[in-house]
């Protein structure tokens, strides 16, 4: 099965600091993938670069065989860290902000995930709480046809009951079989149930990378307890 996602040997530099050292692996298309490692490995900076915002220093990195940039952000859905948003924006008024961007924009999918996530339609972003403005950032990414999901800890400010309860809306409602998902967290417990494979960094270099059922079978152990040897 050939890959969709290929990240080959990609360093990145920074004055001083080399966040990504080497990193390699393939994505095949339809699979979700848990990029796991603590706050500073190295996580959200390749996230950038497979979304286009930043570049490589070195290697290579292809999206359904083209480089990041105008084609593949018309089929990637990036979810950062930090809330992107205008903040004097009402809710319904940002996502029909975002909908002109696309034109596969399902509004009744908008629509059913902001009812689901209990978000305010017509409160302002700037008064919305940490867990509503993480919930936001979720709808604007599952309302479209992306083909390429990038969330990059999706999960904080989200108390621990709604954080299991949205991933599993996420992955068992509203994720389609054709879409790709790579998601960044340190949070590795909560996403577990959910991942096809994981990729662990560590000071910007794979330690472990797998299908996550066979890396559990080898070791006998839980991704979380995997995590926990190899993080440290």
């Amino acid at each position: 099965m050939s890959s969709f996602v290929e990240i080959r040997d990609v360093w990145k530099s920074y004055p001083g600091i080399w966040p990504l050292k080497g990193v390699s692996f393939e994505v095949v298309k339809g699979r979700t993938v848990g990029v796991l490692g603590q706050n500073g490995s190295g996580k959200s900076t390749l996230f950038r670069i497979l979304s286009g915002l930043t570049y490589s220093s070195e290697g290579e990195v292809l999206i359904g065989g083209q480089r990041p940039g105008l084609e593949t952000r018309r089929i990637t859905a990036y979810l950062p860290e930090l809330d992107p948003f205008y903040a004097w924006m009402t809710t319904v008024d940002l996502l029909a902000f975002v909908s002109e961007f696309f034109d596969s924009w399902d509004q009744s999918r908008a629509d059913h995930l902001i009812e689901f996530l209990e978000l305010p339609r017509d409160r302002q972003v700037s008064a919305l709480s940490r867990g509503q403005k993480a919930r936001l950032k979720v709808v604007a990414a599952f309302s479209w046809g992306s083909q390429l999901i990038l969330m990059d800890e999706p999960l904080g400010g989200i108390d621990q009951p709604s954080r299991r309860r949205l991933l599993d809306a996420l992955f068992n409602e509203f994720k389609t079989g054709e879409q790709t998902v790579l998601i960044s967290t340190h949070l590795v417990d909560e996403v577990e149930p959910f991942l096809d494979d994981v990729v662990y960094i560590r000071d910007g270099e794979i330690t472990l990378a797998g299908e996550a059922e066979a890396l559990k079978s080898e070791r006998g152990l839980s991704l979380c307890e995997i995590f926990e040897e190899v993080a440290t």
